[in-house]
C-alpha cells in the first residue's frame, strides 16, 4: 500500500512519515478507527515506509504482503481446535490486496463464517511469541499487525500485554482497532493511540472522481450516505444500497410493530424476526442496532422538517417513508435510542440474543405510536 494510494489523510501521513524520519517511531502503536477510514491502508504504508528505509528492496513484499519480517494477526475462528491466524493467511491476504478498506463483516463473509465467533485467542500470541523469538531474516525491524486487536479475548489479551512489556528487540507493533472500548486499559497505556478520522467529504469526493469517474448527483449521494467511511461508499458504488438485509428486516419490524396495537398476532412475527436476527453474530447484530439508531435519527429530522440533514430515506418495498417519520418525535425517540443502548450492552455482556431481540421488538410496538 503506497501512501498516495490512501484517501485523503494527509495530515496522519505527513506525522507518520516525519516519524519514521527522524528516528522516532514508537515500538507499540494502536490506529484507532473505522475499516472504512483507512486504518488498515495506514499501516500497511507505515510498515512499507519502515521497512523500506532500511532495505530499499522491501517495498515489493510489503506491497504483497510476503515480507518475512512483517508478520499478521487477526480474528479467525476455531478450526479443528485450532485458532491460529496462520491457517487463514491466504484467505486474508487475498481480501487485503482486493480490498484494503474491507471490515471485520467483510472478513466474516469473505471466510463464510457469519455465524461463528471470530477472534484473536491466547494460542495465536504464544505463536507470534515464538516467532519474534527467533532473529529478524533480513538483520532489521520485525513488524507485527494486529488487524482488530479488540478482537482478543481475555486470555490473549493478558498474554499481548507481557509482549507489549517486554518486545524483542528492534520490534514494531502495530495494532489498529474500531474503538477503545474493549481494549485493556494496560494495552492501552503502553502503546501510542493514533486516532484515524473519518475521511473529508472533499477527500473522498475527490477519491472516487479520481479513480471511478463518477461525478454529479450519485457523486454527492454517495458522499453524503457514506459518512467518510470509503469501504460504504465503495459498497454503495457498486449496489446502491449500503445494506438491503438491513434495510428490510427495519421495515418488517416497523410493520409489525405498528400491527400489534390493532393484531396481537403479530407478535409472533415480531418473535420470528427476533430469532432471525438471533443468529447473527454478536457484531453484525450490534451493526444492525447501529443501523436502526441512524434511521430512527433520520426519520425525526425528516418529521422535523430537517430534510437536507437526511442524507438517507427507505424507500424500497412500498415502505412509506414520509409516512413513518411522523411516528418519530420527541415523545418517543429518546426512549427507543436508549431500548436500541440498552440491547447493545446486553449483548456486549453476553445476553441471550433471542430474548434480547425478542424484548426490543415488542417494545417498539408500545414507543411507535406514543405521541407528542
Amino acid at each position: 500500500m503506497n501512501w498516495e494510494h490512501i484517501a485523503g489523510q494527509e495530515n496522519l501521513k505527513k506525522l507518520l512519515r516525519d516519524s519514521i524520519a527522524e528516528n522516532r517511531v514508537s515500538h507499540a502503536q494502536l490506529f484507532t478507527g473505522k475499516e472504512g477510514y483507512g486504518t488498515l491502508p495506514m499501516v500497511l504504508a507505515y510498515a512499507k515506509e519502515v521497512l523500506s528505509h532500511e532495505n530499499e528492496h522491501a517495498a515489493s513484499k510489503v506491497e504483497h504482503l510476503n515480507h518475512l519480517d512483517l508478520h499478521f494477526s487477526f480474528p479467525v475462528f476455531t478450526d479443528n481446535k485450532n485458532s491460529l491466524s496462520k491457517n487463514k493467511f491466504e484467505e486474508f491476504r487475498e481480501m487485503v490486496l482486493k480490498s484494503p478498506y474491507a471490515s471485520y463483516d467483510d472478513w466474516t463473509a469473505f471466510l463464510q463464517s457469519e455465524n461463528k465467533q471470530l477472534f484473536i485467542s491466547a494460542d495465536e500470541i504464544d505463536d507470534q511469541n515464538q516467532k519474534f523469538a527467533l532473529k529478524s531474516y533480513e538483520g532489521g525491524t520485525k513488524i507485527l499487525i494486529v488487524w482488530r486487536a479488540d478482537k482478543m479475548n481475555v486470555a490473549a489479551a493478558n498474554k499481548f500485554l507481557k509482549f507489549l512489556e517486554e518486545p524483542p528487540a528492534k520490534t514494531v507493533i502495530l495494532l489498529t482497532a474500531e474503538s477503545l472500548n474493549d481494549i485493556l486499559p494496560t494495552i492501552l497505556s503502553r502503546t501510542q493511540i493514533v486516532e484515524v478520522p473519518r475521511i473529508t467529504d472533499t477527500d473522498l469526493e475527490a477519491y472516487l472522481q479520481k479513480n471511478f469517474n463518477i461525478v454529479g448527483e450519485k457523486l454527492n449521494e454517495i458522499v453524503h450516505e457514506a459518512q467518510g467511511d470509503l469501504n460504504d461508499a465503495l459498497k454503495l458504488l457498486r449496489s446502491g444500497s449500503k445494506n438491503e438485509e438491513f434495510e428490510k428486516l427495519f421495515v418488517q419490524w416497523v410493520r409489525d410493530a405498528f400491527m400489534v396495537k390493532k393484531k396481537p398476532e403479530f407478535l409472533k412475527s415480531i418473535i420470528l424476526w427476533a430469532r432471525e436476527i438471533a443468529g447473527w453474530n454478536r457484531e453484525k447484530q450490534k451493526n444492525f442496532l447501529n443501523y436502526c439508531s441512524e434511521i430512527f435519527r433520520l426519520a425525526l429530522l425528516q418529521n422535523y422538517q430537517s430534510e437536507e440533514l437526511v442524507y438517507k430515506k427507505i424507500n424500497a418495498n412500498g415502505f412509506n417513508w414520509a409516512g413513518f417519520s411522523k411516528f418519530i418525535s420527541g415523545a418517543n425517540i429518546e426512549s427507543i435510542l436508549e431500548e436500541i443502548s440498552t440491547a447493545d450492552l446486553h449483548l456486549t455482556r453476553n445476553g441471550n440474543p433471542r430474548i434480547v431481540w425478542t424484548d426490543l421488538g415488542i417494545k417498539l410496538s408500545r414507543y411507535i405510536h406514543k405521541n407528542s
